[in-house]
Parts: C-alpha cells; sequence; structure tokens
C-alpha cells in the first residue's frame, strides 16, 4: 500500500474508530477532554508509523494502545499518585497487540460509550454544549458538520465545544453513568445527542457520500445499551424503534454508484425486514409503557406508516401528516413543520403543502437549510411551475455541502429547465 493510499485508510479509520477510542481513553483518565488529546496523539503516531509498517489488524486497538502509553507519560510528567500510574501499567501490560487485548477492547466500547455520553451531557453544560461535544467525541465529526446539524454558525460550536471541555474539567465531572435518581433528567439530551449522531450518518451534511453508516451503527448501538439501561422509559424504546427503522433503509438509499435513492424511488425488497421487524416492536414496547407519546415515538409512529407500506402508494398520508401535527404539537419547531408540509402535500395535494412550506421562508432557524428550499422546489415542480421549481432547486444546491446531495439537486434543475414533471 503506498503514501497517499495509508493516509485515505488512516483518515477512514480515525473517522470510524476516533469515538470508540477517546471513550476507550476517557475510562482509564476520567478527563475527556485529556483523552481526546491522547487520541490525537495517537492519530499522530498513525500517521508517523502506518505508512511504514502498514495498517495493523485492530487499528482501534493499535490508537488506544498508543493513547494509553501517552497516558501513563503524561500521569508521570504530572507526578500523580505512583498508585495510579502502576494501575494505568498494569491495565496496558505488555506492549503487543494481542488477541486478548483486542477482545477486551472490543468487550467494553459499549459501555465506554455510554459513559462519555453521560458525561459530555452532564448537566453542568448547556443543552447545546452537551450534543456538540458529544458528536466531537463520538463522531470524530468537524465543527462545520456540527454546525450544521445544529443551524448554528461553525464559530458557535468551536466555542461551545472549548468552553464544554474546560467546564467538565474544572467541574471534575466523573467518566461514569449517572446513579438511578440523576438518570432521568439527563436522559432527554442523551437522546437528542443519539438521535443528532444518526441522522449525520443517516444523510451527511459534508463529504462525497450520501450516508456514513458507522455513525447510524454507533447510534444505533447507543440506543440499544441504553434500552437494556432503562427499560421502563418509553422514549428510549421510542427512539430505539425511530432507529431501527429508518436504518432498515440503508441498502436502498443508494444505487451501485453512491448516488442517493429518494424514499418513493426506493426499492422496498431491499429494505431490511429484521431492522423493521425490531423497530415495531420497540414501538410497541414504548407504547405499552403508558404515558402520552413523547417526539421520538410519535417520530417511529410515522416511520412505521412508512415501513408497512409494501408500495408508495400504499403510504397512508393521511395518518402521516396527522402525526406530524401531532408531532408539532409536543416539540414545535421550523424542521418538523416542514415535515408536515410534505406530508399534506401527499394527503392534500402539492399546493395545499406549498402553502405550508411557503409560510417556513421567513425562519431564521433554516435561512440556510436547504431541504426547505428543495421542498419548495418539488412541489412547485408538480404544480407545473418549472421555471420557479428550477431556480429553488438550485438555491437548495448552493446550500448543501454533500456532492451526493448538490449533484441530485442540479440533475433536479436541468429537469425542470426541460419541462420534465416528477414523476412522484
Amino acid at each position: 500500500m503506498g503514501a497517499a493510499e495509508t493516509h485515505r485508510a488512516i483518515e477512514a479509520v480515525w473517522r470510524i474508530e476516533s469515538g470508540r477510542v477517546i471513550a476507550a481513553l476517557a475510562g482509564l483518565v476520567r478527563d475527556i477532554g485529556w483523552a481526546e488529546e491522547l487520541a490525537q496523539d495517537s492519530l499522530v503516531a498513525a500517521l508517523e508509523q502506518w505508512p511504514r509498517d502498514g495498517v495493523p489488524g485492530n487499528p482501534g486497538a493499535w490508537l488506544t494502545a498508543v493513547g494509553k502509553r501517552r497516558a501513563v507519560d503524561g500521569l508521570r510528567r504530572r507526578r500523580l499518585l505512583d498508585r495510579k500510574v502502576a494501575e494505568l501499567g498494569h491495565e496496558l501490560g505488555d506492549d503487543r497487540f494481542t488477541p486478548d487485548f483486542d477482545a477486551a477492547f472490543d468487550e467494553r466500547i459499549d459501555d465506554d460509550l455510554l459513559r462519555l455520553v453521560f458525561t459530555a451531557c452532564h448537566p453542568v453544560l448547556s443543552p447545546q454544549a452537551r450534543a456538540a461535544l458529544t458528536l466531537r467525541m463520538l463522531g470524530g465529526l468537524k465543527a462545520e458538520e456540527i454546525a450544521r446539524a445544529f443551524l448554528v454558525p461553525e464559530t458557535t460550536v468551536a466555542q461551545r465545544i472549548t468552553r464544554a471541555k474546560k467546564t467538565l474539567a474544572e467541574a471534575q465531572v466523573p467518566f461514569e453513568v449517572p446513579g438511578v435518581a440523576e438518570r432521568g433528567e439527563r436522559l432527554a439530551s442523551v437522546l437528542e445527542v443519539i438521535y443528532l449522531i444518526f441522522n449525520e450518518g443517516y444523510s451527511a451534511t459534508a463529504g462525497d457520500d450520501w450516508m456514513r453508516p458507522q455513525l447510524c451503527a454507533d447510534a444505533l448501538r447507543l440506543a440499544r445499551v441504553l434500552q437494556g439501561l432503562m427499560p421502563d422509559e418509553p422514549e428510549v424504546h421510542g427512539l430505539a424503534a425511530l432507529l431501527e427503522i429508518q436504518a432498515s433503509r440503508t441498502a436502498a438509499r443508494t444505487d451501485p454508484a453512491g448516488e442517493p435513492i429518494l424514499l418513493l424511488d426506493q426499492d422496498r425488497s431491499r429494505w431490511d425486514r429484521l431492522l423493521i421487524r425490531r423497530g415495531l416492536a420497540a414501538l410497541d414496547r414504548a407504547r405499552a409503557a403508558g404515558g402520552p407519546p413523547g417526539p421520538y415515538t410519535l417520530q417511529a409512529e410515522i416511520a412505521a406508516c412508512h415501513a408497512r407500506a409494501r408500495a408508495p402508494e400504499e403510504t397512508d398520508w393521511a395518518r402521516i401528516a396527522a402525526g406530524y401535527a401531532e408531532l408539532a404539537r409536543v416539540a414545535p419547531s421550523p424542521v418538523v413543520e416542514l415535515n408536515r408540509a410534505v406530508a399534506v402535500s401527499f394527503a392534500d395535494g402539492p399546493a395545499a403543502g406549498l402553502e405550508l412550506a411557503r409560510a417556513l421562508v421567513d425562519e431564521p432557524a433554516l435561512a440556510r437549510y436547504h431541504l426547505l428550499p428543495s421542498v419548495i422546489a418539488d412541489l412547485l415542480a408538480k404544480l407545473g411551475r418549472h421555471d420557479e421549481a428550477r431556480a429553488e432547486f438550485e438555491r437548495a444546491a448552493q446550500l448543501t455541502s454533500n456532492e451526493r446531495e448538490r449533484a441530485l439537486l442540479l440533475d433536479r434543475a436541468a429537469d425542470c429547465a426541460r419541462g420534465i414533471a416528477p414523476t412522484r
């Protein structure tokens, strides 16, 4: 493997493994800020050694082991207790990457990731800082990508992350899953973080790929771990249901060249029926827990409507539109209203949906949200207003940072220029 190929492999490994590595190191040093620094040191070591020695069989374990050695050195330099140094040295053991070490690394990772989520979601931080920090730590996302997830400036996200790490260190927040009494108050932000991680993987905000499946897998695994930890919490099952059903479409969302395939054009025989069954079972558990449904359970019910439809024409759009109306009441947001506009357009016609979408053009949070002009463009095209639709598709293409999505939007704009109406 040449140097260029090795560097590309390192970049790919980092995107996949960084969250696991940081979580494992934070489990040792009990400081997520320092854990991230150690992980970055490991990345530098990989950039120096892997082009010469080759990519190791378990790159995540390699990065973690290097980070542990740096942690021991750091503890010695800081003159911490000899006992702590000895404990870390004993746990590190032999520098060789043995099968036992790899197995232990893989076995511990779910617990470490869960501790990392709860630590990053500590009440000492603002809700926005909790989500931004966890996306950075678990997903290895850049500030720009997180900013698009939150619809805020990149500088704002960078400041939140820096301040969050400093606040956690100053408050000496323990790296642990909170006790029963404290879990409830922190659960909402944990669920939000997992949801945002999944969404970043499901529809990547930037880059050349439409999806980042590893992020979806990380989020789904965390949701399942939470189900085991908090089996009586309906929204835990609601979130798990939503992610299972959404993840079931992964194989059908791109063609062999990686180009996006929209929901109504997907080959539903490629939807993963096992994940759908898991999702519907989790939704049943959420409902059985009692009480009014929360936002994740409501979204899961909407997703279930799509999952139950074996063909697009069988979709119960009236029920979906009603679901979004209820979601807007429980958790109002401009994005929910935009989704409701799409559902209404299928239930009551494109003119009705366009009226709702147009009402959102002055929403500050959607000023640079590419899906707003994309939806408006689609509805205009269905109404035969091709010139207006073309302009909106082009505007949406300018706003997105995802290359696959930009190409799709420009193709739709070109169709409008030729007077080609959408098929659905």
